[in-house]
């Protein structure tokens, strides 16, 4: 059985996806800003992970993998992996002081080429990173000493299931409470949002802040399901298959960035096959190059599709109503306060004007009474009331 160790690496690596996905939706499907440097934070993420549970140099575990890093902690792996989330969310906070002011494009091209600073200086330090040749040995927990090499794929990607759902489960919570509507208000309107008493640059910054640790999270499950880590890992096209993932599943839409991870990695990923169907795999004995080629047209035409028929997404994001409880304390509220006005002023008569007579209806300011006459009309159908006015002098 090939196909099942491929499916559940396949899983493993759209859970990760996803988690990256959930980041960038809450930066820009929910706060609306333009990150183009998103692989920053899964870099920072995964080699602070990977330096914290590394072995000490020169410990036993060190010498007998024949490493040739120069800091090794030997801390613990759930430590290193929430450190990783911190780690990433410092440099977005680093980052985001400087350039989450900005707007539109503007923060796109700042945010990338901060990416490509960050990853200049992952390269650039070898002490640290190694720079090319990375980092090998990483620590895979529980491997080979409570959970056995073949069975450690699926044990992973359960232990990866859990985490991602707990951490979409909160980031969810987070984008419904009214933290998150106020983030929803800064993307739709910041200028109205100001006006209101926003504090939008700590919203914003708040938000890039968040979604880095999250990135930093999904750095720390790559590289420890992997076991090595080098900064080639860590190209510009990582960000940009993100973004697709958030806008195929849906902008605004947590679960949606999950699906949409899933979705991308079932296409880009699926599409490997391609050699053994019977009808190409002449063509492929012929020519090497034909199934590379025509995979990669395949790939870009299912997104293509998937663009064209959910514009707006798989999942996209459900327009927000008030609660349905809304009106009905309103219009209760209202009766309260008519009727305590009219206990204050007496109580509520039920001899209403339309109950009692039209001779005992007192005129309006007009001159009309509360049936639609007027007082000349009345006096008209009774000639005695004119004449017994004590202002007229009998005839």
């Amino acid at each position: 059985m090939a196909l099942l160790p491929f499916l559940v690496g396949l899983l493993t690596l759209a859970l990760i996806y996803g988690l990256l996905a959930l980041g960038l939706n809450l930066q820009y499907g929910v706060t609306g800003l333009l990150n183009f440097g998103h692989v920053a934070f899964f870099a920072v993420g995964a080699f602070t992970s990977a330096l914290l549970t590394l072995p000490p140099r020169g410990s036993a575990a060190y010498l007998q993998a024949d490493a040739h890093y120069q800091i090794g902690l030997g801390w613990p792996v759930p430590v290193g992996f929430l450190l990783a989330g911190v780690a990433g969310g410092l440099v977005a906070l680093l980052i985001g002081a400087t350039s989450v002011r900005l707007s539109s494009h503007y923060l796109a091209i700042a945010t990338f080429a901060m990416a490509e600073i960050v990853r200049s200086v992952l390269t650039n330090a070898d002490w640290l990173t190694r720079g090319e040749f990375g980092i090998s040995n990483v620590p895979q927990p529980l491997k080979d000493t409570v959970i056995p090499a073949g069975v450690y794929p699926y044990a992973y990607l359960a232990a990866t299931a859990v985490v991602v759902a707990v951490l979409l489960a909160l980031t969810v919570r987070l984008t419904e409470s009214p933290y998150g509507r106020a983030l929803r208000a800064v993307r739709d309107d910041e200028v109205a949002a100001r006006s209101l008493g926003k504090q939008t640059p700590a919203l914003k910054l708040g938000a890039f802040a968040v979604g880095g640790a999250l990135a930093g999270f999904a750095g720390s499950l790559w590289t420890h399901s992997l076991g090595v880590v080098h900064v080639g890992q860590f190209v510009p096209i990582v960000t940009f298959q993100v973004w697709l993932a958030v806008l195929m599943g849906g902008s605004g839409n947590a679960y949606g960035a999950l699906l949409g991870s899933l979705a991308l990695m079932a296409i880009t990923q699926g599409t490997r096959f391609l050699g053994d169907v019977p009808l190409l795999s002449g063509l492929t004995r012929r020519n090497p190059s034909f199934v590379p080629s025509l995979r990669f047209v395949l790939i870009g035409l299912l997104l293509i599709g998937v663009v064209r028929f959910f514009p707006r997404g798989i999942l996209p994001e459900r327009p927000r109503r008030p609660p349905r409880n809304v009106g009905r304390r309103g219009s209760e509220n209202r009766l309260g306060s008519a009727a305590d006005a009219g206990a204050v002023g007496g109580g509520v008569s039920d001899d209403r004007p339309s109950d009692r007579p039209a001779s005992d209806r007192p005129p309006s300011d007009d001159g009309t009474s509360d049936d639609g006459r007027s007082s000349e009309a009345d006096a008209s159908a009774d000639p005695g009331a004119l004449d017994s006015s004590p202002d007229r002098e009998p005839r």
